[in-house]
């Protein structure tokens, strides 16, 4: 028995190319429409998919009107039926292996592509997707995976894509703790839940800088905070103060510096930054982002702070979104590290340190298998 595969636009034209292959006598096994083409189920095309099959023995009898078609050896029936028989049901086994093992792959496709389609839901990069999706493909081709083994694949391939970022104690290298981001995205409250996170649990000796003199709203917050800890705070007007601030708090084993959150999508804004504090071998440097925002804006921000050393990321506003793709891309795209996430304004209670198995636990959390 010969079997094949073939696929067209529509049925008369696969059945054409049925004809064409194996002659008017072949038995049509197994028909399906398929989808081929595009790029792992973007812009994909219908098709319709047939298994064939032709006994040799029909094929060799109708070589006649294939003439286009290199006819296939006679076989020549044996004169004992019981190995005709054998023989029979040893390609109907292989014809039953092949059809489960297209069925199996095109449930592991089915099922690739809803990952795929929820991952792109979380605002993950689409890109990303397709890549990790194709990964998976050509690394589990031969294996008959179900969808959660399958969910387990993509989050440990989305895991090692991440870049880990040091976290606590061990992930302040340096004594001067710079926070910079745009405006609005809670720099000073996350100063204050960091500071109170090495008072408290650590018992480490803080201090604080504020060069963000533009909102006096921010210098009373920070004043505010310093009181509650009984830590002191200096206000820099200019690069000289700053200076100057920082040789006074030299003794404190951490500094945290909160900066002016300005529209940093202005070059302007990022030059006066750079003028006004000092990027050195003694200072670390944190990006706070809000969730709320879309990935293309947290991507225009970071891109239009080339001039800053940014070290490690943090991430705001957890409990005001329920999709963190934006934040994963972008810690992968520049593989840069997500330090801490925080999902609320009490201080020091939330903030959270945060690793690669719990950024893809979270953004797997609500993917459902029904």
């Amino acid at each position: 028995m010969k079997v094949k595969k073939f696929q067209a636009p529509s049925m008369p034209e696969v059945m054409n190319k049925v004809k064409k292959n194996l002659g008017t006598d072949a038995v049509i096994l197994n028909s399906k429409e398929i989808k081929v083409g595009g790029f792992l189920g973007m812009f994909k095309k219908p098709q319709v998919e047939v298994i064939a099959a032709i006994d040799p023995s029909d094929e060799s009898e109708n070589r006649s009107t294939r003439q286009t078609q290199k006819s296939a050896p006679a076989v020549h029936r044996s004169a004992d039926p019981s190995l005709d028989n054998n023989e029979v049901m040893k390609e109907l086994k292989q014809l039953k292996t092949l059809v489960q093992q297209q069925a199996s792959h095109g449930e592991k496709q089915t099922s690739l592509q809803k990952i795929a389609d929820y991952l792109k839901e979380q605002e993950l990069e689409q890109s990303f997707v397709n890549e990790r999706i194709q990964s998976i493909v050509l690394s589990s081709y031969e294996e008959e995976l179900n969808e959660n083994q399958l969910k387990d694949l993509v989050k440990n391939d989305i895991c090692q894509a991440l870049p880990p970022a040091a976290l606590g104690k061990q992930g302040f290298t340096k004594k001067y703790i710079h926070l910079v981001g745009p405006t609005g995205v809670g720099k000073t409250t996350t100063i204050a839940k960091l500071a109170s996170d090495a008072v408290l649990n650590r018992n480490e000796s803080v201090a604080f800088i504020t060069t963000d003199t533009y909102r006096m709203a921010a210098v009373d917050q920070l004043k505010t905070y310093a009181k509650l800890l009984d830590v002191p705070l200096e206000v820099a007007y200019t690069i000289e103060d700053y200076r100057k601030a920082r040789e006074r708090l030299k003794a404190y084993d951490l500094v945290f510096i909160d900066t002016a959150g300005r529209n940093f999508k202005d070059p302007f804004y990022v030059s006066e930054l750079t003028k006004m504090i000092e990027f050195n071998e003694d200072t670390e440097t944190y990006l706070v982002l809000s969730l709320t925002s879309k990935y293309a804006d947290m991507k225009e921000i970071f891109d239009s702070l080339n001039q800053v050393p940014i070290n490690k990321l943090i991430f705001t506003k957890k409990d005001e979104t329920s999709k963190i793709g934006g934040a994963l891309s972008l810690s992968i795209l520049h593989q840069i590290g997500i330090a801490y996430i925080t999902f609320g304004q009490d201080v020091p209670d939330d903030i959270e340190h945060t690793n690669p198995t719990k950024l893809v636990d979270t953004i797997m959390g609500d993917y459902s298998n029904e």
